[in-house]
């Protein structure tokens, strides 16, 4: 059965506060790309987002239980989020204009779409497919000149997405770590390599203070609380639709290089945008109702009680959204959905 089901507004507005978080940080890095080694550059943005988990981290340790359970997908977030793609990025935005690097970011929408779809069975439809598609075809746009040769810079941030792509599909469905614990562990781990190689091979490269301090305030505000506030919304979303709103993050980056850099606006560019945006409208309703089933199981996560998934009882009662961990009884029913962290379930092509 379909129904023409609104995405759930709360994960909607923490995709946005993240993608406006993000899409500002690309111009900001670019402006030190050139003054930076590129693992340097990479390793304090992922550094500075850790610091700026640092206070919750302090008061939410995750257990045991908890590390042996997301241990692994967390590892994979970690290389491909935390490493290979700020590495990419950085020797893509040294090569780009920031608007134009900015705006090829909507790739990671295309490779965190097929990566959900194709490895991790996320169900779709036909108007996330399109929409997904139109915004590929924008950033075809964007870069494709007849007689010319790819550039290498296009190449590298293209890379980044990609990485960024299964980063996004795996850490959606770790539920038993919070968004500031994997957050931390991306920019603690991912950040300290990069930065401790970065230094190792740079030559010649001055030491500056004030580079540093701004480095790692993009990181902390590009960064550290975008990946939280992405990572919370992607739960209520899924992978996929969480990255459909997400996409706004290079108009964004574009409108602080077109204002604030005082770049040029391309005839190129300006086709991109609104072909971009219709991706984005087209996505913003998916139609989804079947019966399905859940298993019995138990996690860690911010919900809110309701008559489908949350009604378990609290002493003293509980209103509004709240985290703590749950169980969850095998139960089989039928509602409209999206592919949140309660519907994993597969479908029937």
């Amino acid at each position: 059965m379909s129904s023409l089901t609104p995405i759930p507004r709360r994960g909607v507005v923490r995709c946005l506060a993240a993608a406006v978080l993000f899409g500002a940080s690309a111009p900001a890095a670019s402006m030190l790309a050139g003054d930076m080694p590129t693992l340097v550059l990479a390793g304090l943005l992922y550094v500075g987002a850790a610091i700026a988990m640092l206070p919750t981290i302090a008061r939410h340790r995750p257990t045991a239980a908890a590390l042996r359970a997301g241990g692994r997908p967390l590892s994979i977030a970690v290389v491909f989020g935390g490493a290979i793609g700020p590495a990419l990025l950085v020797a893509g935005l040294e090569r780009l204009p920031a608007a134009t690097a900015s705006l090829l970011l909507n790739f990671e929408l295309v490779t965190t779409v097929t990566i959900a779809a194709i490895v991790f069975r996320e169900h779709l439809g036909r108007r996330m497919i399109t929409a997904a598609a139109v915004v590929g075809f924008a950033g075809i746009l964007l870069v494709w000149q007849p007689g010319t040769a790819v550039d290498i810079g296009g190449l590298l941030i293209v890379g980044a997405c990609v990485a960024w792509g299964i980063d996004n599909s795996v850490t959606a469905r770790i539920d038993q770590l919070s968004p500031a614990q994997i957050t931390f562990a991306k920019g603690a781990v991912a950040g300290t390599a990069n930065l401790i190689f970065g230094i190792a091979i740079a030559t010649a490269w001055p030491v500056e203070i004030l580079q540093i301090a701004s480095a790692l305030l993009i990181g902390a505000l590009g960064y550290g609380a975008s990946i939280a506030l992405w990572v919370t919304g992607a739960r209520d979303l899924g992978a996929a639709r969480g990255q459909v709103i997400f996409a706004i993050a290079p108009f964004v980056g574009a409108l602080v290089s077109w204002t604030l850099l005082g770049e040029t606006i391309t005839l190129r560019q300006a086709m991109a945008v609104p072909v971009v945006a219709a991706g984005i409208a087209l996505s913003l309703r998916s139609g989804h109702e079947h019966v399905h089933r859940h298993t019995a199981a138990e996690h860690d996560h911010e919900h809110a009680h309701d008559d489908q998934h949350h009604d378990h009882a609290h002493p003293g009662g509980s209103e509004g959204p709240h985290t703590h961990r749950h169980r969850h009884d095998a139960v089989e029913h039928a509602h409209p959905h999206v592919p949140d962290l309660h519907h994993r379930h597969t479908h029937r092509q």
